[in-house]
C-alpha cells in the first residue's frame, strides 16, 4: 500500500480514541489569604497527531514541557488513520480540540465544518509567521489553525557514497548508473511513486494537477505528460521494482542507494550522515514539488467547553511560536520554519537549507476541497502506465473523467 505524505502526516488508531470531557486542576486555597473563593479551574485539551518516530519524540517532549509550565494541560494521542478518525469522530462530537496535519485539508474541512474559525480567540499576531504560513491557515477571511512548519521533498544523498551532490541532471544520472546493481540489491535511487512525490516532475515543465484559482485540471496537458513520462523513462530504471513507500524508503535507509527523493519526516529512519539538496533539474525544466505547511488545526470540539478551548489555544499559541521547539524540529527533523525569527536564517542546519531551496522552487498544495478528489485518480492512472496496463495519455484522460464525475 502506498504511503503518501498526506497519509504520513497524521493519522489516528481506529478504536478507543474518544473526545474527552473537560477537566480542571484546582489549586489549594492559601490559608493565609482569607479568601473563600476557589481559584478558577484550568482546562485540559486533547491533541491528535500521527508522526514519524523522530518528530513524535520532539512533540511529546514539548507537550511535557508545556504541561509542566502551564496551568493548562494537553493530552497527546499518536494514532493511525487520522483522516478516517477525523471524518467519523468529529461529526459524532468525539473529536479533539486540535490536531496536526498538512494545510491541504483546510478547504475540505471548512466545507465539512470539521474545523472552525477562531480568529477572535488566537492570542498571537499572525504577522510572526511568513506569508506562506499565514496563507496556510486563512480561508475566506477566517483563521482555522496556526502554522507549525513547512515541508517538501528534496534530494537526499548518502555522504558515505557520494562526496558532493550532483549539480546537473547528467551528473545525477551518471551517479545513479554507477551504483545501480539490482542483482546485488544496490540501486541508483529511492523514490516512492506517489502523486505527492512525483509532483516535482509533473510541475517541472509547466504542468499541473489542479489549478485552484481556475478550478481546472491539467493532467492531460503536454507539459504534465512530459513530466510523468520523464519519471518513467529517466528515474524508474534506477529504482527498486516495488514502487511503494516502505520498499523505496528502506533501500536508502539500509545504505543500498546513494540517493533518495523524500521529505524531512524520513530522517528518523536513517542512521548515517545525509546531505540534502535541490532535485537536479532536467533540460528545459525545474522540479517543483508540492510543498505543505503543517498546521495545528482548531477542531469543532474547541467550541464545546471554554476551559478546554482555553487549553487548546494556550498550547497552540505556545507551540507554534516556541523558538526552542521550532529550532529542534529544524535541526533534528529538517522541517522548514515559518516563524519569521527563524525562516531563512543562516544558522539553520544545512539539510534545512536544502529543503528550503527545494521549497523555493516548489508548488503549494491546493487547499481547495476539490483537490481531495484528484489524488486517487492520478495515482491509479500513473500506476496503470507504470505497469503497462494503459498508455499514459489515455490513463490520464480517464483520470480526469473520474475526477469530474466525483466533483459532480
Amino acid at each position: 500500500m502506498t504511503l503518501d505524505r498526506r497519509t504520513l502526516l497524521g493519522a489516528l488508531t481506529s478504536a478507543g480514541v474518544a473526545g474527552m470531557a473537560g477537566c480542571a486542576s484546582v489549586e489549594e486555597d492559601d490559608p493565609e489569604d482569607g479568601s473563600d473563593d476557589a481559584p478558577a479551574a484550568a482546562g485540559e485539551a486533547e491533541l491528535w497527531y500521527a508522526l514519524s518516530e523522530g518528530e513524535l519524540a520532539i512533540v511529546e517532549d514539548a507537550i511535557e514541557t508545556f504541561n509542566d509550565e502551564s496551568e493548562y494541560t494537553v493530552v497527546g494521542e499518536d494514532v493511525a488513520e487520522l483522516e478516517d478518525q477525523i471524518t467519523t469522530s468529529i461529526p459524532a462530537g468525539e473529536g479533539p480540540e486540535t490536531f496536526f496535519w498538512a494545510h491541504d485539508w483546510l478547504g475540505d474541512f471548512v466545507e465539512s465544518q470539521f474545523v472552525v474559525d477562531r480568529a477572535d480567540s488566537v492570542g498571537i499576531d499572525l504577522d510572526v509567521f511568513t506569508d506562506a504560513g499565514r496563507n496556510a491557515v486563512e480561508f475566506d477571511g477566517g483563521v482555522y489553525g496556526l502554522p507549525v512548519s513547512a515541508e517538501t521533498v528534496a534530494l537526499f544523498y548518502n555522504t558515505e557514497l557520494v562526496d558532493e551532490p550532483p549539480e546537473t541532471f547528467d551528473e545525477f544520472a551518471d551517479a545513479m548508473e554507477e551504483y545501480h546493481d539490482p542483482a546485488n540489491n544496490q540501486f541508483g535511487l529511492s523514490y516512492p511513486l506517489d502523486p505527492y512525490f512525483y509532483s516535482a516532475f509533473a510541475h517541472a515543465f509547466g504542468g499541473f494537477y489542479f489549478d485552484d484559482e481556475t478550478r481546472s485540471l491539467g493532467l492531460t496537458n503536454d507539459e504534465t505528460i512530459e513530466g510523468f513520462q520523464f519519471v518513467l523513462d529517466e528515474l524508474d530504471p534506477y529504482m527498486p521494482n516495488d514502487p511503494d513507500y516502505d520498499a523505496q524508503a528502506a533501500v536508502f535507509a539500509e545504505g543500498n542507494a546513494p540517493f533518495a527523493i523524500n521529505g524531512p519526516w524520513e530522517f528518523g529512519g536513517v542512521d548515517f550522515d545525509v546531505g540534502v539538496t535541490k532535485i537536479p533539474a532536467p533540460d528545459g525544466g525545474t522540479p517543483a514539488p508540492y510543498s505543505g505547511i503543517q498546521v495545528a488545526y482548531f477542531a469543532d470540539a474547541i467550541t464545546e467547553d471554554s476551559d478546554r478551548a482555553a487549553a487548546a489555544h494556550e498550547f497552540t499559541d505556545w507551540y507554534t511560536t516556541n523558538i526552542d521547539v521550532l529550532q529542534t524540529l529544524a535541526e533534528e527533523q529538517g522541517f522548514i520554519p515559518v516563524h519569521e525569527d527563524l525562516a531563512g536564517s543562516d544558522d539553520l542546519p544545512e539539510m534545512v537549507q536544502g529543503f528550503s531551496a527545494s521549497a523555493a522552487d516548489g508548488t503549494p498544495m491546493p487547499a481547495d476541497q476539490r483537490m481531495n478528489q484528484v489524488w486517487g485518480p492520478v495515482e491509479d492512472a500513473f500506476m496503470n502506465a507504470y505497469t503497462g496496463d494503459m498508455d499514459l495519455v489515455p490513463a490520464m484522460e480517464e483520470a480526469e473523467e473520474r475526477i469530474r464525475d466525483n466533483w459532480d
